[in-house]
């Protein structure tokens, strides 16, 4: 059996991230420290030159034979207290000198805190406008920044990027209405083609042989494109945000319609079914149509791309205040990384999956899209043992909270 390859996390740095406010706090304390240093330097100069300059306009002593008593004693009290001060004066230079230090020192400290709080201030309107850019999805693209403020650099930075925001709003719709309006407009032409196969075999007279099985590979095509279109057009419309019959549905009922109405497909390929529900039922809200498609997809998923005599397990339930439905099924050991594009339109694992090429590729994309249009997620992981398993998260119905909580004798 082929393992599946496994990836080591990045390994991560002690270090801390070197942010612009680390970075801006680290230049503001260096330049506080360098220029108290200088000033320090300054100071501590002039002080030494005017000591100094003391020292060297301070009386010398006349030789001793030329003084008298008197004025020798005089002299050596005076040569007394120029020792004295110039000590005194030592001592206080040095004195300056360590409180200096300790003040640059101190300065040095709480400017890097107020560094840190200013570059905090300054770099607050940016932290803003990552947040909502990065909360902006494709499914959001008509959120805007709209940040607030004089006309200054990040004003701009953000005006830019509601503009850009605003061009792919644009770019998207115009996509999914095109998508929509071509899905559509197929239609027409696949209906008159199918009516035109269906005269010209029922015209009177024997039909040749190979017109007949020509129709009939005609009228397979012919289904797999209206598939197709159908897929397509419910693709738009989740994408579009357009839920219509609005109803709470319990996922218990859609899986059992789901699997019942592949019941003859489990047959044939002599499936293991099993399925297993949560005590307090999960219940959603939504569209009833776009969910029990959401279903169908993931079960016939689960049945088309599974072996003959192999094993399906589907579970539903509730995880907090969410509702699940996870499907299992058996098979050979998938890669992660192509597992993990099965959610975007036209991706298939192709015929190394289950020997055949069938689907159109739209079917775990649509479970994508009608998950996100209900605030859901879906979640794809290569099980270790081989297949697929695919897990839906979806929010719990109001109903099915109120029903939780009196079981619980909790006030909802």
């Amino acid at each position: 059996m082929r393992k599946v390859p496994t990836t080591r996390p990045p390994r991560r740095s002690l270090l801390p991230r070197r942010t612009v406010r680390l970075r801006l706090t680290a230049l503001y304390g260096v330049m506080i420290l360098v220029s108290g240093a200088i000033v320090l330097a300054i100071a501590s100069g002039v002080v030494v030159a005017r000591s100094s300059t003391e020292a060297v306009q301070s009386p010398g002593q006349r030789p001793q034979s030329a003084l008298s008593l008197a004025d020798a004693r005089i002299q050596q009290l005076q040569h007394q207290l120029a020792v004295q001060s110039s000590h005194t004066a030592s001592g206080l230079s040095r004195n300056l000198v360590i409180g200096s230090v300790i003040a640059l020192g101190i300065m040095t400290v709480v400017s890097v805190l107020l560094g840190w709080l200013v570059a905090g201030r300054v770099l607050r309107p940016l932290r803003q406008m990552t947040v909502a850019t990065r909360r902006i999805s494709a499914d959001s693209l008509d959120e805007r920044l709209a940040m607030p403020g004089p006309s200054d650099e990040m004003k701009d930075l953000a005006d830019t990027i509601d503009g850009l925001l605003e061009r792919l709003e644009g770019a998207f719709a115009a996509q999914r209405r095109f998508v929509a309006n071509a899905s559509h407009e197929l239609r027409t032409p696949l209906t008159t083609i199918r009516a035109s196969i269906d005269v010209a075999v029922a015209k009177p007279g024997p039909v040749p042989p190979p017109t007949i099985a020509l129709a009939d590979r005609l009228r397979t095509e012919l289904d797999r494109i209206d598939e197709l279109l159908e897929g397509l057009l419910v693709l738009a419309r989740a994408q579009h945000g357009e839920l219509p019959g609005r109803a709470t549905l319990s996922l218990e009922s859609a899986v059992s319609a789901a699997l019942g109405a592949q019941a003859a497909n489990i047959a044939a390929k002599r499936l293991t079914v099993q399925q297993s529900t949560g005590r307090d039922g999960a219940w959603v809200q939504g569209s009833q149509a776009l969910l029990c498609r959401m279903v169908e997809n993931v079960i016939d998923n689960a049945i088309g791309h599974n072996a003959d005599g192999g094993w399906v397990s589907v579970a539903t339930g509730i995880d907090g205040n969410r509702a699940c439905l996870v499907v299992e099924n058996g098979g050979d050991v998938l890669d992660q990384r192509q597992v993990d594009q099965l959610g975007q339109p036209f991706r298939r694992l192709g015929a190394d999956r289950t020997g055949s090429d069938t689907g159109s590729g739209l079917g775990l994309s649509i479970v994508a899209a009608i998950a996100a249009a209900h605030l859901g997620t879906l979640d794809l992981r290569a099980r270790p043992e081989g297949g697929l398993r695919v897990s839906i998260m979806l929010p719990l119905a109001a109903q099915a909270g109120n029903a939780r909580s009196a079981r619980a004798g909790v006030p909802a």
